[in-house]
């Protein structure tokens, strides 16, 4: 029985992994039942016998997508010790992002939230959950820096982790659209400017 469980488990998260993939690449309109079957192998109802429709596996697609994402964040921040290392962290794993994307496709966050913005509700909610998580680390990180002494004490840590997050995901979608990673690297190196001039003291 176990065997058979584990099995089901494993076709699950191949359908799972390959259309996190697709999803990101052709969004959830552009990606048919038919791509998922050529890219998994199943047949329509192998797919049907793990999820009940489309919709359900691009939800768990999109999360597999950005717990991938977070969880290589997280093991970047967790290499370093400072406030001040932790966001040059962040800015380097961002500069890379174009050139490695680790998942196909983009920035799974900036992708899903512009399709789902008034389409699909529980797609939208959880790209507002990641958004949260990606703020509240930023935040954490500032307010790090704040109580050791790094950063001023009355930097706001919410409003810079909101501009934070915002501008880097408005500098990958110009980037991917001009296909120019110029774009990006410009507005990484103006939030270098405003750690360097507002928060460090």
């Amino acid at each position: 029985m176990e065997a058979v469980t584990s099995k089901a488990e494993r076709t699950r998260q191949l359908i799972i992994e390959k259309a996190a993939h697709l999803f990101n690449q052709k969004g959830f309109a552009g990606t048919s039942m038919q791509d998922i079957m050529a890219a998994t192998g199943l047949t329509k109802g192998g797919i049907y016998g793990h999820f009940e429709s489309k919709e359900e596996i691009a939800l768990a697609a999109f999360e597999h997508a950005t717990s991938f994402l977070t969880r290589l964040i997280a093991e970047k921040l967790a290499a370093h010790t400072s406030a001040t290392s932790k966001l040059d962290a962040l800015l380097t794993f961002y500069r890379n992002y174009l050139l490695t994307p680790p998942i196909i496709g983009g920035c799974p966050v900036l992708n899903t939230s512009v399709e789902a913005d008034d389409t699909n509700q529980q797609l939208r909610a959880s790209v507002v959950k990641v958004l949260n998580r990606l703020h509240k680390a930023v935040a954490n990180i500032v307010s790090q820096g704040i109580k050791q002494g790094e950063f001023k004490a009355d930097v706001d840590a919410e409003r810079f982790a909101v501009l934070f997050i915002s501008v880097v995901e408005g500098g990958i979608m110009v980037s991917k659209a001009y296909g120019d990673t110029k774009y990006l690297n410009i507005v990484l190196q103006h939030l270098e400017q405003i750690i360097a001039s507002e928060l460090k003291v």
